[in-house]
């Protein structure tokens, strides 16, 4: 990797999240397919399709500020899917597994909003308008994935509270 500019850092930053993007396409299904929740997997599976538009919409914008898709395996996300497949696997109440599939799914979109959020602020410092608008647009659908796994986490869903449903 070689960052003597603004520049570089800013490519490195699109490849970065063009790999996480890619890896996030994989492991989504295996993670609606553990959903209880109805409306658990149904944000998942909207989620999903959304990714894919990321994924896209980074293969579109890569070659325009003279990159290509080819990058190291983003290693930040590797890790959160790595813990989200503990949680897919663990054998739990089904309330209690879809509490923490929305714990992990969360920390995948905090990881994203973080990193969206540093290079659309390059974007804007490198005078990158285009890239900017579009990694904006991709920062606020991450934003609106975040809040709606809090809505269902903290709406009714567990309201009623995990512990009274989960066995002693």
């Amino acid at each position: 990797m070689k960052l003597d500019t603004l520049q570089d850092l800013f490519v490195h930053g699109l490849q970065d999240l063009y790999s996480a993007e890619q890896q996030l396409v994989e492991a989504l299904p295996q993670m609606i397919s553990a959903a209880g929740s109805e409306e658990l997997r149904t944000a998942l599976q909207e989620h999903l399709e959304q990714t894919r538009g990321h994924v896209s919409r980074l293969e579109d914008l890569l070659p325009m500020v003279g990159a290509d898709g080819a990058a190291e395996k983003c290693e930040g996300m590797e890790g959160l899917l790595r813990e989200g497949q503990k949680v897919i696997k663990a054998p739990a109440d089904p309330m209690v597994k879809d509490a923490a599939l929305i714990a992990a799914a969360q920390k995948v979109e905090h990881y994203e909003i973080a990193g969206y959020g540093t290079v659309a602020a390059l974007a804007d410092i490198l005078d990158l308008d285009d890239a900017k608008d579009t990694l904006g647009q991709i920062l606020d659908e991450e934003e609106t994935a975040d809040k709606l796994l809090t809505k269902i986490a903290t709406g009714g869903m567990f309201r009623v509270g995990v512990n009274e449903r989960a066995p002693s």
